[in-house]
């Protein structure tokens, strides 16, 4: 069992990971900071999942001192497109055009820091979509809220219920947090 010997600090506005963690039984809370999310550009996905994660970590240096700070941050690679939340309701649809049909992979880049050590880990995850129509993007645009999910969509939503075929890796990964990675991490932290 994880021992929580410090008061947990969930860098992240995502309700998907306060869930999450809620699930994990761990006593969290959450704050915000502004952060750039710039990378550059030469980076591979996992890079650049873990970069970001390790930026979001780095606004945090005070709090640190008497929190454990997690942060997060989630891509989803297409051929080597890095597709992350989408601008609007088109920029939406393309994403999910894309997709359609296809198979991706999701990266969740993970800092965990306290006062004194700081940690770094990602987790990769292949999705394979179903071919989905326009009917069907439009229905998911337009009744859930795709903008604020890298690839414009949530697996744990209504398009996850019809259009992803199987996946090979973590499930929680592809919400945004590898969980089973985080235990083990903290655990051993």
């Amino acid at each position: 069992m994880y021992k929580q010997t410090l008061p947990i600090l969930l860098a992240s506005k995502s309700p998907r990971r306060q869930e999450l963690l809620k699930s994990m039984d761990l006593d969290f809370k959450v704050r915000l900071k502004e952060v750039d999310e710039s990378y550059p550009e030469d980076l591979l996905p996992a890079e650049i999942a873990v970069y970001i994660a390790q930026k979001k970590a780095e606004a945090f240096t005070t709090d640190r001192n008497d929190h454990l700070v997690i942060t997060a941050d989630t891509i989803v690679a297409y051929k080597n497109e890095i597709l992350g939340k989408p601008d609007d309701a088109g920029h939406a649809f393309e994403m999910l055009t894309k997709l359609s049909g296809t198979n991706h992979q999701v990266y969740t880049g993970v800092c965990i820091a306290s006062a004194d050590k700081i940690t770094s880990f990602y987790d990769v995850t292949e999705v394979f979509f179903n071919p989905i129509s326009s009917e069907q993007i439009n229905y998911y645009i337009k009744n859930y809220n795709p903008m604020d999910k890298a690839g414009a969509y949530g697996v744990q939503d209504w398009i996850g219920m019809i259009a992803v075929e199987r996946i090979i890796g973590s499930y929680t990964n592809v919400m945004g947090l590898p969980t089973e990675k985080l235990y083990r991490t903290l655990s051993a932290f």
